[in-house]
């Protein structure tokens, strides 16, 4: 919980910095919609984050990767009841060739390992983890038009504001630990990187191509940490690394085709 406090602490700071004179000239704009913004930075944020972080306690890596790559899935669903939005058969395709990607990578290319998964505590705040995630990719939605760096900003505050009583339960429990040199320099990695350049990206994605079609590029995080793992790590290449990445670009390539047929015209024939 202190790095949830730490990296949203950070972003905070950096978006002040950067953003101070837009959030005044965009307040207007901006303050009715702050309890939807407070929801998205709580839940999308630090809730996500906290669940993701306690769920591997009761669980194992391999079922974090597949449960993560359900979140395009609840995407596209959610765009469905909440905004109509259609949904090919590309899509749904698509969609399928990159948890096939996921599950490949999660499974080290042992398919057979998926017969010894089982469901546990852990599992489930997975789920409602995703679940979350994919509120706030489809809340992001109704915030078109609005510039995107006063908006970031003000969701990473209510991120930050909602960790501090999770890292200060974490203190009264005893388990609290402070980084070391090296700790921080990850911390300061965390901050810089999948905190606020790539939020910043994907909510750019999102106004630019919608939740659905955004929601598909999820599923190259297990894939990316898994290459990564090998570039930073010195892990071993292997043959599934190459034929998940393989998978989850061509789902999304074929996801990304814009045909006419969709599921939604099964309802006018």
């Amino acid at each position: 919980m202190l790095i949830v406090t730490l990296r949203w602490l950070g972003v905070v700071l950096l978006m002040l910095a950067i953003t101070h004179r837009q959030l005044s000239c965009n307040w207007a704009v901006l303050r009715p919609h702050l309890p939807r913004l407070f929801l998205m930075g709580s839940f999308g944020m630090t809730v996500f984050n906290a669940l993701f972080y306690v769920s591997a306690y009761t669980t194992t890596a391999l079922n974090i990767g597949i449960i993560q790559g359900a979140i395009p899935i609840y995407v596209l669903l959610g765009g469905l009841l909440l905004y109509g939005a259609r949904i090919s058969v590309l899509q749904v395709a698509g969609v399928a060739m990159t948890i096939a990607g996921v599950f490949l990578v999660a499974t080290s290319g042992e398919m057979h390992r998926l017969q010894d998964v089982s469901i546990n505590q852990g599992d489930y705040l997975m789920v409602l983890a995703c679940l979350m995630y994919a509120g706030y990719a489809l809340s992001l939605k109704k915030l078109e038009g609005i510039p995107k760096l006063p908006l970031f900003a003000l969701i990473c505050v209510a991120a930050f504001m909602t960790s501090v009583p999770l890292t200060l339960i974490e203190h009264l429990s005893g388990s609290l630990q402070m980084p070391t040199p090296r700790g921080w320099m990850i911390i300061g990695l965390i901050t810089l990187l999948p905190s606020f350049i790539a939020q910043v990206l994907f909510i750019q994605g999102v106004s630019d191509i919608g939740p659905g079609r955004a929601g598909i590029f999820v599923n190259l995080v297990p894939v990316f940490a898994s290459l990564l793992a090998v570039l930073v790590l010195g892990e071993s290449f292997q043959w599934f690394h190459a034929a998940s990445l393989l998978l989850v670009c061509s789902g999304i390539w074929l996801a990304e085709q814009r045909k006419r047929f969709s599921f939604s015209s099964f309802s006018r024939n």
